[in-house]
């Protein structure tokens, strides 16, 4: 896809994503055989639920119909969201993956696994988990220290406002 056909895709459906309440996060235009498939990523603060991905994709449907920014030829629409190991690359994805488990790839090399507590405009706060019994410590994560930072899916994550349930329960019966 060329640069120019991006930027017209993105000046002509941005405004409506928008005014849906979402960021347009990402737009891709990838040949499947004869076919095109427009896949159109979008998110917010909050998440999309199915109902905002359903009218969002109704209403850039409507508008790529009336343009002639996909050409004439037949494409499918896809709208979702980031995937649940998202790559992050804006300041507001690192804000909305605040509490998150995060790998990061220092430029000097090597990797790091620390969850994200606080984000400001010159780096992370973040949270690096103990090995084998100790304690987690905390650090200072600047922008300019990774190339890059993918969200890591957690299958046995404890939540922190059900732990803290748990123990006043405890308390509570002791």
């Amino acid at each position: 896809m060329s640069t120019t056909q991006s930027e017209r895709l993105r000046e002509l459906l941005e405004p409506l994503v928008t005014s849906q309440g979402l960021d347009l996060e990402e737009i891709a235009v990838d040949s499947v055989g004869r076919k095109r498939v427009l896949r159109v990523v979008v998110d917010s603060d909050t998440g999309a639920d199915l109902d905002q991905i359903a009218d969002v994709s109704r209403a850039l449907s409507a508008k790529l119909d009336e343009s002639d920014a996909m050409g004439a030829g037949e494409y499918t629409l896809e709208v979702g969201t980031p995937g649940a190991e998202r790559l992050l690359k804006e300041h507001r994805h690192y804000v909305r993956a605040v509490g998150r488990l995060v790998k990061f790839q220092l430029t000097e090399g090597g990797e790091l696994v620390a969850r994200i507590l606080n984000v400001d405009d010159e780096g992370l706060d973040v949270e690096v988990p103990g090995v084998k019994g100790r304690k987690a410590t905390a650090r200072r994560l600047a922008f300019s220290e990774f190339d890059k930072a993918r969200v890591q899916v957690e299958f046995s994550r404890k939540d922190s406002k059900n732990e803290n349930e748990q123990e006043n329960e405890q308390e509570e019966e002791a």
